[in-house]
């Protein structure tokens, strides 16, 4: 594992912060199928599978932007709205470099993936407290 510091009483790891419940679908999926499914488990976000390996996410943002701004019927596959390439990190990423990737790449949901397979997701305000509370 990597420490976020030497001092023990600050070591912040990822896998300690991350949301387990984490919702996926196959990237052949509709949209509508797919927002159904974030709606019904609260999550505000779904990665999207191919060959059962992580190749992208889409958001309730990208959701609302590429269905209803950019006029795509409810029935487009998710794959042609989700983010790609994935952003992701490691259960063992320290937690600060979380979230340095996660600002400089203007993104606050990142999925936590351990050998092509996403064991958790980790959302901006879910580090930014213990972040906060370090200084």
């Amino acid at each position: 594992m990597l420490f976020v510091n030497a001092n023990p009483t600050l070591q912040l790891w990822i896998k300690e912060h991350m949301g387990n419940s984490v919702l996926s679908v196959n990237s052949n999926v509709p949209a509508v199928e797919a927002a159904k499914l974030m709606e019904n488990s609260t999550s505000g976000a779904i990665i999207v599978l191919e060959n059962q390996i992580p190749v992208g996410i889409v958001t309730n943002k990208d959701l609302t932007i590429k269905i209803i701004a950019h006029s795509y019927p409810a029935d487009t596959p998710i794959r042609r709205i989700m983010s790609s390439p994935l952003i992701s990190i490691n259960s063992k990423t320290e937690m600060n470099m979380a979230a340095e990737l996660m600002s400089s790449n203007k993104i606050r949901k990142l999925p936590i993936i351990d050998d092509d397979e996403v064991v958790g997701i980790v959302i901006a305000s879910d580090i930014s407290l213990p972040l906060q509370n370090r200084q």
